[in-house]
């Protein structure tokens, strides 16, 4: 689980930059034809794998347009992965979420905005202080038009702070909704110190970031 004490070492090396090992089934992934989610009542699925599902949902929820942002798991090659399957490493899943928008209010190169203004986009294999595979950064696409969004905003990115950029571009396969427990997380246990000491954190810096994309309070 999230801790305090990995906090705090990550501080002292937070640009570590060590990139995941991928294996030949995980390789494969990447040259795969994108699985396109078709919308429904009015609403698009986008998948993003931003480091702890904790953080990432609640950043998505807070953006206009967005109905809800569900915690899973994708981008691996085993199925059915749980979480303590996932925390080894070895099933190539990330923690990620299932963002369910509605495409009028909010496109999805807009969640690609959101995505790169709410972590550090240069930091390989993790996301602040979780470290490991597990917590990678990937953003998916179901057709070449978000392919082609993909690219371009981070070819943007390395442009503008002139480093490698760490995200990972890879099509989307499957959605797997993680355990109960772990959906609402931050709204559901504010004084929880990983949320308080991190996620919270991640959420006002990028309130202070994008204010124009965040809700109203009546929204």
């Amino acid at each position: 689980m999230k801790s305090i004490s990995t906090f705090i070492i990550a501080l002292l090396f937070f640009s570590c930059n060590n990139h995941a090992q991928i294996n030949p089934k995980q390789q494969a992934l990447m040259n795969v034809e994108p699985v396109e989610v078709p919308m429904e009542n009015g609403l698009a699925r986008a998948y993003f794998a931003s480091g702890c599902f904790w953080c990432a949902e609640a950043i998505y929820e807070s953006v206009k347009g967005v109905e809800e942002a569900i915690s899973g798991y994708s981008g691996g090659h085993s199925e059915n992965p749980t979480y303590e399957d996932s925390n080894t490493g070895r099933t190539g899943h990330a923690e990620a979420i299932e963002v369910i928008y509605d495409p009028k209010v909010v496109d999805f190169a807009t969640l690609i905005d959101v995505y790169f203004n709410s972590q550090d986009p240069t930091q390989f294999n993790g996301q602040g202080p979780d470290r490991g595979s597990q917590y990678r950064s990937i953003i998916f696409y179901q057709n070449d038009e978000q392919k082609q969004i993909a690219i371009d905003k981070k070819a943007a990115w390395a442009k503008k702070l002139n480093t490698e950029i760490a995200a990972e571009i890879m099509p989307f396969q499957k959605f797997w909704e993680a355990e109960a427990y772990h959906q609402d997380f931050e709204k559901r246990n504010p004084n929880h110190p990983y949320i308080k000491n991190v996620s919270q954190r991640r959420l006002e810096n990028f309130k202070r970031t994008c204010p124009m994309l965040i809700k109203n309070d009546d929204e």
